[in-house]
Formats: C-alpha cells, structure tokens, sequence
C-alpha cells in the first residue's frame, strides 16, 4: 500500500503485482472483515472474484463474518464484485473507487459493508 501511496503522490500510479494483489486480498478478508461481531444486516453471502483467477467468500450473519477460498463459482451470492485482484485491494483500502468493480447482485450489500464498523 505504501508503494502505491508513493506512487500516487508521484502522479503514476501503477496496479499492484498480481501476488502481492492476491494475497492482499485473502489478507484483507482474513485481517479486516473476519470477526465474531455480529453483522447488523440482513445475512448475506459476498464473492469476490479476482479476474486472475481466484475466488473468495465472505458470509455474513448474527455470528459474524467469516471468509473462505470459493472453490466452485455456481455458488450463489448475494452479491460479488469482480474486477483484477489489484482494484480488488485497492478499493478494500479506499484507494481506487468501487466503482471499478463490477458488481452483480444486491449492491446495497456493498454499501453496507462500506459502512459496517465492527464494534
């Protein structure tokens, strides 16, 4: 992130390499978005899926929220947003808008994980 951050402020920024990409995203979900604090929404199934081939789930309930690889991708989600695992990351991170990803689905699932703030 500090890479990019450089970058950004040198005016060319530059995607993130795809396996420093991949596994910042699995690390995000795992570090940011796994908890036992209950999700005060709706429960919800999110894939993300990483143009490069990769694929993660995030569920979502009164238990909290937990994440796994997505082996199979005929699984259905409430919603999942695909783009490169770079925009993936960079938009967990704030840094590039979500609206780089394509997002099928119940956007408003977006939104409200945006906004969530586990406490």
């Amino acid at each position: 992130m500090h890479t990019y951050d450089a970058q950004v402020t040198a005016g060319v920024p530059r995607p993130l390499p795809e396996e420093v990409a991949l596994d910042g995203v699995e690390e995000f979900q795992e570090t940011c978005c796994s908890t036992t604090i209950a999700w005060p929404h709706e429960p919800a199934v999110v894939h993300y899926h990483a143009i490069e081939g990769e694929s993660w789930r995030l569920r979502l309930s009164d238990k909290g929220a937990w994440v796994d690889r997505l082996a199979a991708t005929d699984e259905v989600a409430d919603m999942s947003a695909t783009a490169t695992a770079s925009d993936l990351v960079l938009s967990f991170y704030d840094r590039v808008p979500v609206d780089r990803l394509k997002v099928a689905g119940d956007p408003r699932i977006l939104d409200q994980l945006i906004e969530w703030v586990p406490e």
